[in-house]
C-alpha cells in the first residue's frame, strides 16, 4: 500500500522509536513474495555455517533477493487525474496502439506508456488510477526481452482494467521478460483501488504498459525514469468519454 503523509500535530517518536523509524526508512520492507526467495539462501548459510564460502554465498544471494523484491513506501500526488506510473524503470515507449486483443476492446489506437524495468529497479506494481477493478485477464506467451515493442503482443502478460469513478478506463499490462518467469497480479474483479496501492508483481526484468483513454495527453518522454506511485504520466480530462468497450463488465 501507499504510505500516506503522517498528520499534523502527531508527536514526534524519541530514542529506540526514533531510531527504528530512520531504520524503516532508509531499509525498504519485503513484498511478501520475496519472503521464500530470502529465507532460502539464509537456511543455506546457516546450516553451512562452518564453510565460509557457503555462509557468504548464502548471504549474498539473501541481499541480492532482498534488494529485489524491496516494496518502498510512496506517496502518490493529490492532483486531481492524475494517472501515475504504476512502476520504477525507464520509459521505453510513448506511442498509441491497440489494446491486448483479449480485452476485447476494439482496434482503436489508445495512447501508450510502455515501462521497462532492469532487474535492478524495485519490481512491485501499483495502481495508477483510484478505480473500480473491471477485469483482470491472464495470457500465456513468449518470454521475449521485454524491451522489444513486439513484447506487448507476443509476450506472456497479465492485464487490468480499472475504471475511474468518472467513468474512464484504464488499462495496466504486467509483462513477462527473458528473465521473468512468473507474473504476480494480487488484484480482483470487483476490488476497488487507491492510487498508488500495490497490486503486483513481476520477478525478474520485466516491462508494464498503461493504455490511456482516448485524447489523453501524456506527459512524459521516452528515457524518463519513473517512480512508481509518484510519477505523473498524464491528467485525466473529466470531459474526455471512458474508454473501452461498455459491453466488458466486471464478470469478464
Amino acid at each position: 500500500m501507499a504510505r500516506r503523509p503522517t498528520p499534523p500535530g502527531t508527536p514526534a517518536r524519541t530514542g529506540i522509536g526514533h531510531v527504528a523509524d530512520l531504520v524503516r526508512k532508509a531499509i525498504p520492507p519485503l513484498h511478501p513474495a520475496g519472503l521464500p526467495f530470502v529465507a532460502t539462501p539464509l537456511a543455506v548459510a546457516v546450516v553451512g555455517g562452518r564453510n565460509k564460502w557457503v555462509r557468504r554465498a548464502g548471504l549474498g544471494a539473501a541481499a541480492a533477493c532482498a534488494t529485489f523484491f524491496r516494496h518502498p513506501d510512496r506517496v502518490p500526488p493529490n492532483r486531481r487525474g492524475a494517472v501515475v506510473a504504476p512502476a520504477d524503470g525507464e520509459i521505453a515507449l510513448v506511442d498509441t496502439a491497440v489494446a491486448p486483443a483479449e480485452l476485447g476492446l476494439g482496434t482503436a489506437p489508445l495512447p501508450r506508456v510502455s515501462i521497462f524495468l532492469s532487474v535492478l529497479d524495485v519490481h512491485v506494481q501499483r495502481t495508477p488510477v483510484s478505480g473500480l477493478v473491471r477485469s483482470v485477464m491472464h495470457q500465456p506467451g513468449q518470454f521475449r526481452s521485454a524491451d522489444l515493442p513486439e513484447a506487448s503482443s507476443v509476450n506472456e502478460r497479465t492485464t487490468m482494467v480499472l475504471e475511474t469513478p468518472e467513468g474512464q478506463r484504464l488499462v495496466v499490462v504486467q509483462i513477462a521478460g527473458l528473465l521473468a518467469r512468473r507474473i504476480v497480479c494480487d488484484a480482483q474483479v470487483g476490488d476497488v483501488l487507491t492510487i498508488g496501492d500495490t497490486y503486483g508483481l513481476i520477478r525478474f526484468g520485466s516491462r508494464v504498459d498503461t493504455y490511456f483513454p482516448e485524447g489523453t495527453e501524456l506527459l512524459v518522454r521516452p528515457g524518463q525514469r519513473t517512480i512508481g506511485g509518484e510519477t505523473v504520466l498524464a491528467v485525466l480530462d473529466s470531459a474526455l468519454p471512458g474508454s473501452g468497450d461498455p459491453s466488458v463488465d466486471a464478470g469478464s
